[in-house]
């Protein structure tokens, strides 16, 4: 008998400001600057009161996102073997991102990926079937939640919006009307 359809959220969340300070270092390895340091956790307080649970947090290999991802894991109190480091996330294509999330296995039922713009904006705009945004700032979050079995596949313009938040946004999350 197959298993039934359940509710899936999906978090893409850009990874925290990074610094720019030593122009000597490879891309992949700028660490945050201080407002991302202050972002993060930021962020991940506000996404725990709206997107509590069972979570697994998938993340680029880039220092940034890595010390991004270890933030808000530390916030939602998610053990450390739940961190997965995927290096086909850094700076990827949206059906690059698409193909780290559907070999995850189906539990939990919520996934935090850590990621790089323009990939992660583009992936929020073509998942969502209500939503559309320009840029993601960075430690902004989309929550797109889906009916599915698994991970794989999800579908272009099947997400339906959850929320929208970004460490300036002065105002409740942006939630669909």
């Amino acid at each position: 008998m197959a298993a039934a359809a359940t509710s899936r959220r999906l978090i893409l969340l850009r990874h925290a400001k990074s610094s720019w300070d030593d122009g000597d270092l490879d891309d992949v390895d700028r660490p945050l600057a201080e407002r991302g340091e202050r972002d993060a956790p930021l962020m991940a307080e506000r996404l725990l009161r709206l997107s509590p649970g069972p979570t697994r947090i998938l993340t680029s290999h880039a220092a940034r996102a890595q010390r991004t991802a270890q933030l808000v894991a530390t916030v939602f109190g998610v053990a450390q073997d739940e961190i997965k480091t995927a290096r086909a996330l850094y700076l990827a294509a949206p059906q690059d991102v698409l193909a780290v999330i559907a070999r995850q296995p189906p539990e939990p039922t919520q996934l935090i990926v850590v990621g790089h713009n323009p990939g992660i904006t583009e992936l929020a705009n073509q998942l969502a079937a209500d939503f559309t945004i320009d840029d993601m700032p960075t430690a902004a979050v989309v929550a797109l939640d889906f009916t599915a079995r698994a991970w794989a596949p999800l579908a272009p313009g099947t997400g339906r919006l959850a929320f929208y938040d970004f460490p300036k946004n002065r105002q409740p999350a942006i939630t669909p009307r």
